[in-house]
């Protein structure tokens, strides 16, 4: 049986989602730069990683390692999930254990070959991530986010994210333009 607070909560969620836009999640998640990359190995097994990345255009570019297991698995199956979180409470932070909020998709994934990060259609930022011996030897992760991103505690106050049903919202991805 659902309670009154309950109903309450869950109307206060679809309020977030009607207030959030796909606009906003894209500024966050262009203010991050540590993700976790979720995939599936050739035999079924689900693995992630931590990986730094930037975006650009509707897109998140990731560095990896050309002869990584990552390189490979991603390449095989072209399918990923990830999850982006976002840090909250500003100088709360530093004194009280603030749980971020957290930015999470699906997509397709194009590992391209390895080579000069320079003069590569990746954003500058990405390379500014990398140190320079790995900038020619890195593979570029490319990720297209489809649907909708399940965002929890963006756009939300601190007391209202103890609520699961006031916290959680689908967002449609939408488009971002380069630049």
């Amino acid at each position: 049986m659902t309670t009154v607070r309950e109903h309450k909560q869950a109307e206060t969620g679809a309020a977030i989602a009607a207030r959030l836009t796909s606009d906003q999640v894209w500024r966050a998640l262009t203010r991050a730069s540590f993700a976790v990359v979720s995939y599936v190995t050739p035999a079924g097994e689900p693995r992630s990683s931590g990986v730094v990345y930037a975006t650009d255009g509707g897109r998140l570019y990731v560095a990896i390692a050309a002869y990584s297991w990552k390189a490979r698995h991603i390449a095989a199956s072209g399918r990923v999930a990830v999850t982006v979180p976002v840090r909250r409470g500003g100088l709360l932070a530093l004194l009280f254990p603030i749980p971020p909020a957290t930015v999470s998709c699906h997509g397709t994934a194009v590992v391209h070959p390895a080579g000069p990060v320079a003069g590569r259609a990746v954003p500058q930022q990405l390379a500014s991530l990398l140190p320079p011996e790995r900038q020619a030897s890195s593979c570029i992760l490319e990720i297209v986010p489809e649907g909708q991103f399940l965002v929890y505690g963006l756009g939300v106050s601190l007391m209202q994210m103890r609520s699961p049903a006031a916290s959680r919202a689908r967002v449609p991805v939408g488009t971002r333009e380069r630049g």
